[in-house]
């Protein structure tokens, strides 16, 4: 009976790490002994880094020809259950559950947006963590827009300071003047704990952030953040009350829920702690990959961050890894030093750093073109061509501008 394995999740990692699998499986002449088998509700890779964006067609890209093209498996249902110590998972289908053995088993499912406790959170706010969200909000703005001028629906609350938040406010009011017009005079505010909007990006890139969002007529509110959400309007820790129909949630994410069946350590995101490998320490044949793995990236003391960048070759890295085991070939530790981020800042361009320091290399235009690359070639699934496939699915291939 051949050998199985099982990858959970077709995002960057998990699609990724079925073509590494499948690559060194191939190249040991072994795809008559192991079988390969992606689970995930739809064959689809959704683009996530792009959910923020108004135009939301081609996000969603089929992959089953990436898959059939790699001699993958697919198998349509949603990972319930994970017993490491039996190696089998559960597996809820469109019409039955059923479980699944595994001999090695790799959890790239993600991570999702957090929400905590929090009055309104989950009745009135929305956020762009998946196409569906993405698509709500959407149809949100466009019916608004039908909706008599009002200071509440011209108004829309970006709360949270990271990467998705600044992307997602730079490219509101574009979207809402061509909604309301011009003429309604569209308010856009960003909401942040932190002392100042984009501090983590360093200094530089910190005030090439503060430029962009003034020149958009943005405002900022930061060193509050907000307590409660109605349907008209958001209360900030302060006590200020901001009247609004459009609260946008981006303040945080969590490794998907998955990762509570994999025994160790896990740090705060919920994230498991992997060895360089990227095994789960205490669970045999368990490799966690992508959003759901904490593991260095270098021998500076960095680590990989939920990015697609990361997850990329994140997943490349744990399929190979675990086809290596299977094989009994030489397991290919992860490395990853080089540090690249790209920042979409809507009509006034983008920043784009090198390093963990964050040296701004680019700004405005230039980056707004590295930025519009990255989105629309690097990130999308691969022709599915088995040849050129295998050729950027090993484990060291990393793509960096």
């Amino acid at each position: 009976m051949n050998k199985r394995i099982i990858i959970a999740g077709a995002g960057f990692a998990g699609m990724w790490a079925a073509i590494s699998a499948a690559r060194l499986i191939h190249l040991n002449n072994a795809d008559n002994q192991v079988d390969i088998f992606l689970v995930s509700p739809e064959p689809k890779l959704t683009i996530r880094p792009r959910l923020y964006e108004a135009v939301l067609e081609k996000m969603d890209p089929s992959i089953l020809d990436v898959l059939k093209a790699a001699n993958v498996k697919y198998i349509r249902g949603r990972v319930i259950d994970i017993d490491t110590q039996n190696k089998t998972i559960t597996v809820q289908k469109p019409d039955e559950e059923t479980r699944v053995n595994f001999d090695s088993f790799v959890l790239a499912a993600g991570s999702q947006v957090f929400h905590p406790e929090l009055k309104g959170l989950k009745e009135y706010s929305f956020d762009v963590n998946s196409l569906e969200k993405a698509r709500e909000l959407d149809a949100h703005l466009q019916s608004l827009a039908a909706e008599p001028d009002s200071q509440a629906r011209n108004t829309v609350v970006v709360a949270g300071g990271g990467l998705t938040g600044l992307e997602t406010v730079t490219e509101m009011p574009e979207r809402l003047n061509t909604l309301f017009g011009a003429e309604s005079q569209p308010q856009v505010i960003i909401v942040d704990n932190a002392p100042k909007i984009g501090q983590a990006m360093g200094e530089d890139a910190c005030e090439i952030i503060n430029q962009a969002l003034a020149s958009s007529g943005i405002a900022v509110r930061t060193g509050v953040r907000v307590s409660s959400i109605e349907a008209n309007g958001v209360t900030l820790s302060n006590g200020e009350f901001i009247p609004s129909k459009t609260v946008i949630w981006t303040a945080g994410m969590r490794a998907s829920p998955l990762t509570r069946f994999i025994p160790g350590e896990h740090d705060s995101l919920g994230r498991v702690i992997g060895d360089s490998f990227l095994r789960a320490p205490e669970a045999h044949g368990i490799f966690v990959t992508g959003d759901t793995v904490k593991v260095p990236t270098d021998n500076d003391g960095n680590y990989n961050v939920m990015s697609c960048q990361h997850a990329m070759s994140l997943g490349r890295v744990a399929g190979h890894n675990a086809a290596a085991e299977l094989l009994e070939l030489p397991l290919h530790p992860y490395s990853q030093p080089k540090y690249v981020t790209c920042l979409d800042l809507g009509k006034w361009g983008a920043v784009y750093t090198e390093g963990w320091d964050h040296q701004v290399m680019y700004q405005g235009e230039e980056a707004k073109k590295i930025k519009q690359e990255i989105n629309t070639l690097w990130i999308y699934p691969p022709e599915p061509d088995r040849e050129k496939m295998f050729s950027v699915a090993n484990p060291d291939y990393i793509i960096v501008p």
